[in-house]
């Protein structure tokens, strides 16, 4: 084995765990041996993929569609839909051709990672933030670079804390966010662009929550920021996690490499799934109706959280998560959800899955459930410590 080839397998095996689905596979493991569980750990709706979606695949499959690969960049159909839902929803133009479909939005991301930066460039990612940004970041060799930040600056990047990053070679950046549910606002949203944009920076945004805020809609980089990739996904407010579909809105200038990488890194996104995302755009009674029930279930997390005494939590004004500082309650976040999924069977993430300097004082609540599991839930939190 060559050296390089060592440094590699190195480089992987030191890719952290995603702790929220090493709690997943626990959690699932307790109530598979009759134990009550109640599943708050993970950003999964409870819900499946539209009506209108699983119809289109029946029909796709009783009219003898072959299913087989697509082009790389995925069903010209479902780009021009794409497309006019930019125009529909937010009145950005984008072209289809900018479009790629993608198997779900990590694809996405190691698609943009590749395209866009050589191993050793400087990549900033938010803590907290999404964990799977930072560890594929590592897993290809780039160099991620936490910006940390916080309530008093409403959980988003400002330019005096990019400033005191040195020299980036790229930024990442979620609205709404994962954990915080922080969304950014037009103003903030364009600022971050400008800046990237003036210093040569390869911005990247992460937009898998839009379609879940509860304060007006997040705006959307696509069709305003020219250089930037943008990256959403059908799991969230389409509610199809297991269908493996996303989206990339690509640069020009890396549009090709894009393709290339696509070709050979995963063919094309699922046809199956592209057909049953094609017809979602259709769903969106269907879809608003999950909306509210998760602004209703976020009102009842964050009364009954409050009600157990964790009530110092993030902006929670988009996703459906509410991220929540429990250092009252202990300085290992880690240990203590262990223990709330050991004795009182409540499954929630750590902090440090977002946040390896400050997590150990933070716990991740996610409100995509049912109502009643939140309340019974909020229930035995109250009586903690027992």
């Amino acid at each position: 084995m060559t050296d390089s080839r060592l440094t590699g397998a190195l480089r992987a095996a030191q890719v952290p765990p995603f702790h929220a689905m090493d709690m997943s596979l626990k959690a699932t493991a307790r109530a598979k041996s009759g134990q009550r569980t109640l599943f708050l750990q993970v950003g999964q709706p409870s819900t499946g993929a539209p009506a209108g979606a699983r119809q289109a695949v029946i029909d796709a499959m009783r009219g003898g569609e072959s299913l087989g690969y697509t082009n790389a960049p995925g069903l010209p159909a479902l780009a021009e839909r794409i497309a006019r839902h930019y125009d529909d929803t937010y009145g950005s133009r984008v072209e289809s051709d900018r479009i790629t479909i993608v198997s779900g939005a990590s694809a996405g991301f190691t698609l943009a990672f590749l395209a866009a930066f050589d191993a050793g460039d400087r990549v900033a990612v938010l803590e907290p933030g999404y964990p799977c940004y930072r560890n594929t970041l590592l897993a290809l060799g780039a160099t991620p670079v936490p910006i940390a930040v916080g309530p008093e600056s409403r959980w988003i990047p400002i330019r005096a804390m990019l400033d005191a990053a040195g020299p980036l070679d790229g930024l990442v950046i979620a609205s709404p966010s994962n954990p915080t549910g922080t969304t950014l606002d037009p103003t903030s949203l364009d600022d971050i662009a400008r800046y990237c944009s003036q210093r040569g920076i390869q911005l990247i945004a992460d937009e898998i929550y839009h379609g879940i805020t509860y304060n007006g809609p997040a705006p959307t980089l696509a069709g305003r920021a020219a250089d930037a990739v943008v990256i959403n996904s059908f799991s969230k407010y389409f509610s199809m996690t297991g269908w493996r579909l996303g989206w990339m809105v690509v640069p020009d200038h890396l549009r090709d490499v894009v393709d290339r990488l696509q070709q050979n890194l995963y063919i094309c996104a699922p046809h199956v799934s592209q057909i049953a995302g094609l017809a979602a755009f259709d769903c969106t009674d269907e879809l608003d109706g999950h909306v509210a029930r998760y602004a209703a279930n976020r009102d009842v997390l964050i009364a009954g959280l409050a009600a157990a005494g964790i009530d110092r939590i993030a902006a929670a004004d988009g996703a459906f998560y509410v991220y929540a500082d429990v250092s009252h309650l202990t300085d290992d976040s880690m240990a203590l959800c262990h223990q709330w999924l050991d004795r009182l069977g409540v499954a929630s993430t750590p902090g440090l899955d977002f946040d390896l300097t400050r997590g150990h004082r933070f716990v991740r609540f996610s409100y995509a459930g049912q109502r009643e599991h939140l309340e019974e839930a909020c229930g035995l939190l109250a009586g903690w410590p027992p």
